[in-house]
């Protein structure tokens, strides 16, 4: 017959582990915000099709270890009509963003992309931002960031598929931010 220690001693240890990994996995959750929206809220005006059409100003934090590069992908799941979307519209394709980067400000698209930041095609056919322009009823605009192990090739500005292509198998974490616009 074993001491009693011994039954005690493998379940507390499964207890600590257990808990030691939860507390890590939440320490790393990557996370994309706005000064200019919260998630789930309206996109103010002035970063649509209706006013300057620039945009927003993004901030990150609780980069994975290891991450080589970021990119970014701008969508509308719910286009043209959200009670009866087609397809996704691609808003902005933006990669290799320095690691070293935490932020775009606001207006990044057309200057102020750090150093090495590469852009891809939107669904109007040309890089850069394109703010949202819903034709009818609230559409949601997925800000999502990807952190990757590979700083990746120049791909001569690649649409969204292509960039999901090359980081196939290169992302460490993914977040977004969800804003909302009607018009």
């Amino acid at each position: 017959m074993k001491p009693k220690h011994f039954i005690f001693l493998p379940i507390l240890l499964f207890v600590v582990i257990a808990l030691s990994t939860t507390g890590k996995e939440a320490c790393e959750a990557m996370e994309l915000k706005s000064p200019n929206f919260e998630n789930q809220t309206e996109i103010p005006t002035k970063h649509t099709c209706d006013d300057g059409d620039i945009s927003p100003a993004l901030q990150w934090s609780d980069v994975p270890e290891g991450t080589q590069s970021f990119a970014l992908i701008v969508d509308d799941p719910d286009a043209p009509d959200p009670a009866n979307p087609k397809r996704t519209w691609v808003h902005w394709v933006i990669y290799n963003i320095p690691a070293s980067s935490a932020s775009l400000p606001e207006g990044a698209s057309a200057t102020g992309l750090p150093e090495g930041t590469l852009n891809g095609l939107n669904d109007w056919k040309r890089t850069g931002y394109g703010g949202p322009c819903p034709p009818i009823g609230t559409h949601r605009y997925f800000h999502k960031l990807y952190a990757l192990d590979v700083v990746l090739p120049d791909m001569k500005n690649p649409t969204k598929k292509d960039l999901e292509k090359a980081m196939d198998g290169h992302v460490l974490k993914k977040t977004e931010l969800v804003g909302l616009y009607h018009r």
